[in-house]
C-alpha cells in the first residue's frame, strides 16, 4: 500500500510524490488526483463510486484539516449495508489511521486536503 510520508495544509507527499488537490487512494495502490466531490464540502455515494466498487474491507475519509466535509447519512448508510468499516476524521488524523490499517487489511482512503 502507498504509505503517506506527510501532510500539511494542502499538500500530501505519498511515496515520494506531492499532491496539492484531493485525493484517492485505491486498494490496488492507484492514486487519483485532483478528485472532485458533488458538493464541495458533503461527502455522497456519489463521489467515492469508484473506491466502494473496489470492495474495501476499510475506507478512511480524510475532511479536512479542520474537518469540514461531512459524510452524508446516505454514505454511511450504504457503508454499513456493504460491511465496509468508514472511518471519517480531520485529514491529519486520518492520515495516521491510514497508514497503521492500511498494511492489515484492504483499505481505500480519500482526503480533502484544505479547509
Amino acid at each position: 500500500m502507498p504509505v503517506i510520508e506527510s501532510y500539511s495544509f494542502g499538500r500530501m507527499i505519498i511515496d515520494g510524490r506531492s499532491f496539492s488537490k484531493d485525493i484517492i487512494i485505491f486498494p490496488d495502490n492507484s492514486i487519483l488526483s485532483p478528485w472532485w466531490r458533488n458538493q464541495g464540502h458533503s461527502l455522497e455515494i456519489s463521489d467515492l463510486e469508484n473506491l466502494i466498487d473496489m470492495t474495501p474491507e476499510v475506507i478512511i475519509a480524510g475532511t479536512g484539516s479542520s474537518g469540514l466535509v461531512r459524510p452524508t447519512t446516505e454514505l454511511e448508510d450504504l457503508m454499513a449495508q456493504r460491511s465496509i468499516k468508514f472511518v471519517a476524521q480531520p485529514t491529519g488524523e486520518a492520515v495516521m489511521t491510514y497508514n497503521k490499517i492500511s498494511g492489515t487489511r484492504r483499505t481505500g482512503g480519500c482526503f480533502h486536503l484544505t479547509c
